[in-house]
């Protein structure tokens, strides 16, 4: 195995969906915390049982006794993890709600089972990334208390989909699929709950800035996979399309979502330099 593919396995083991959550979760809960730092344990242990411990220990067991790899690579085989998931989720949510813990930390657990059901309707017919989905969902709620700052995990979504291409465990399509479904589900839902609801979650960032760094975020992928679909190896149009993009996000949007754009389509240039020919992206900017 070459150091590409040792480096694309390693960030795709990390990134797993129930070992992702575990950074990100404990993040949330801090900042959910701030003002009362006794309520960090219980919530930090809710999202580690709920969202990590309990649906990777059943799917691990479920996978050995059925001979399927750890990632489930055949999507007729994920439905069961998939409906494990989303019941995990739901019994999170149960149990944060009957414990009165955040209503952010709560209604994130109720998201999290929605965007995994959907998930598993849409896996019946195509094969969207699980990864990338786990990824955005947290990073959105990340970007929804902390803004800018909880927008810089979202440099992780390129990476990651040059990670799974790369196994040729999804194509390009399904893995950009899969961040900008969880990207938007996660932010349209999570709005519509506090709204509905009256939930009381402090202080957080207005749901226009947060779709705007949600689409300076998916912006430069988007753009790839496209060019990459539709066989454009023009790296002329490619830099002016990014150009429009950038003129477009400074004339309309805060200084720090230009700067996420920045940085995302610097990091998404980088990944298709570094992964070479084989990789669709790089043909798009050379």
């Amino acid at each position: 195995m070459n150091s590409k593919l040792r480096l694309a396995k390693t960030i795709s083991t990390f990134t797993n969906p129930p070992i992702i959550c575990i950074p990100l979760f404990f993040i949330i809960s801090l900042v959910l915390s701030l003002n009362n730092l006794w309520d960090f344990p219980l919530m930090e242990l809710i999202s580690i049982i709920f969202a990590s411990v309990l649906p990777m220990a059943i799917i691990l067991y479920w996978a050995k006794k059925t001979g399927n790899d750890k990632d489930i690579s055949n999507r007729e085989d994920r439905f069961t993890p998939l409906i494990v998931g989303t019941v995990s989720y739901f019994i999170g949510f149960l149990v944060s709600w009957t414990l009165g813990l955040s209503d952010f930390l709560t209604f994130l657990f109720l998201c999290y089972t929605i965007n995994t059901f959907i998930v598993m309707i849409i896996t019946r017919q195509w094969k969207i990334s699980i990864h990338t989905t786990g990824l955005s969902g947290p990073v959105c709620a990340l970007i929804i208390l902390l803004g800018p700052i909880g927008a810089i995990f979202a440099l992780l979504y390129p990476v990651l989909i040059w990670s799974r291409v790369t196994l040729k465990k999804h194509t390009m399509a399904q893995a950009i699929a899969g961040g900008v479904q969880g990207f938007f589900l996660t932010a349209i839902e999570m709005f519509i709950f506090i709204s509905v609801f009256n939930l009381n979650v402090g202080n957080i960032y207005p749901v226009l800035y947060v779709f705007a760094f949600i689409l300076a975020i998916i912006f430069t992928p988007v753009v790839l996979g496209i060019f990459s679909y539709r066989k454009i190896a023009n790296a002329l149009i490619f830099y002016l399309v990014e150009i429009i993009g950038f003129c477009f996000f400074l004339a309309v949007t805060p200084i720090d979502v230009t700067v996420i754009f920045v940085l995302t389509t610097i990091v998404s240039i980088y990944i298709a330099n570094y992964a070479g020919e084989r990789f669709d992206w790089y043909n798009v900017i050379r």
